[in-house]
């Protein structure tokens, strides 16, 4: 697989599926994943803001990572990489590439939020701990760190295994601004579902998709026809709009998993301190997701 390949298409968000005692599913985890791959997704990123890694121990990271690249053969798995320490994020990148995953999604640290000069410095030991093809993932909102273009052009500068960056700003003019810069140094990937069309539009080349674990067909012939520049996006993006917006708030993993539960793909459950929604809350939720599936376009 090339550089560019490894970081194109749809590639999600995997949500991490827990038994009914609270431990990782891990026989669902690899059937969900198949189900994405034969939906037309190009690979897995585990463990990121939606599959819950920050309540998830090392030891469980490290063995999600096995039972995907056991199950998913030739596709990447590309797992987030975050810690609370700078040290638990390098031997976490180590395992991933022990593992055989096929790139690293480097996110800052859990909590510890400050300068460019400590960020610089955490996400460098990250990206320098292997030969892995790295996707920094720029996340203000969640992670109160802003790698703004030119912190990202001097990370690309440094390191030819920074490859692609995961802008998740909610800026679309950060694309032309990379772009501007560093040209097609690194390859731009949306990580926000309700953005995915205009991002395409200003030159992102694949998406870290949320509501494609609950809608693989619908979020792959998206994309495709996004990039396509075909006018039947319309109508396809105006149908899944609300849905995709389930991905933009705090309690997005509770929504998307239960968009999953809806349409069969999973269940809600999630692990605490997340809460499974409930009442006034839910049935909302549960209306938009309804209303999406009696709606749903033919294949």
């Amino acid at each position: 697989m090339t550089q560019a390949s490894l970081w194109r298409g749809v590639i999600p968000a995997i949500t991490t599926p827990f038994t009914a005692d609270g431990a990782v599913d891990h026989d669902f985890l690899a059937r969900h994943a198949r189900l994405m791959l034969d939906a037309g997704c190009t690979g897995i990123v585990p463990l990121g803001s939606l599959g819950e890694g920050a309540t998830l121990g090392f030891d469980e990271k490290v063995a999600i990572m096995r039972t995907l690249v056991a199950a998913l053969g030739d596709a990447p798995v590309i797992p987030g990489i975050a810690a609370l320490s700078t040290d638990e994020a390098v031997q976490l990148a180590r395992a991933a590439k022990a593992a055989g995953c096929r790139g690293l999604m480097v996110l800052p640290p859990y909590v510890y939020s400050t300068d460019a000069r400590e960020m610089g410095a955490h996400v460098a030991a990250v990206i320098g701990a292997t030969d892995l093809p790295c996707m920094l993932y720029n996340n203000p909102l969640a992670y109160k760190t802003d790698f703004v273009p030119e912190q990202l052009a001097e990370l690309a500068a440094a390191f030819p295994n920074v490859q692609a960056v995961k802008e998740s700003s909610g800026d679309l003019r950060r694309i032309a601004a990379i772009r501007a810069l560093i040209g097609d140094r690194l390859e731009i990937l949306v990580g926000v579902d309700d953005a995915i069309v205009e991002s395409i539009q200003m030159g992102a080349t694949g998406w870290i998709a949320g509501m494609v674990n609950a809608f693989p067909k619908e979020s792959v012939q998206l994309f495709e026809q996004a990039k396509q520049g075909s006018a039947a996006v319309t109508d396809l993006y105006h149908w899944f709009l609300p849905t995709l917006r389930l991905d933009t708030v705090p309690k997005f993993v509770q929504l998307i998993k239960l968009a999953q539960q809806e349409v069969g793909l999973g269940s809600e459950r999630v692990r605490a301190p997340r809460l499974v929604l409930q009442g006034e809350e839910r049935e909302q939720a549960l209306r938009v997701i309804r209303k999406a599936i009696a709606e749903r376009p033919e294949a």
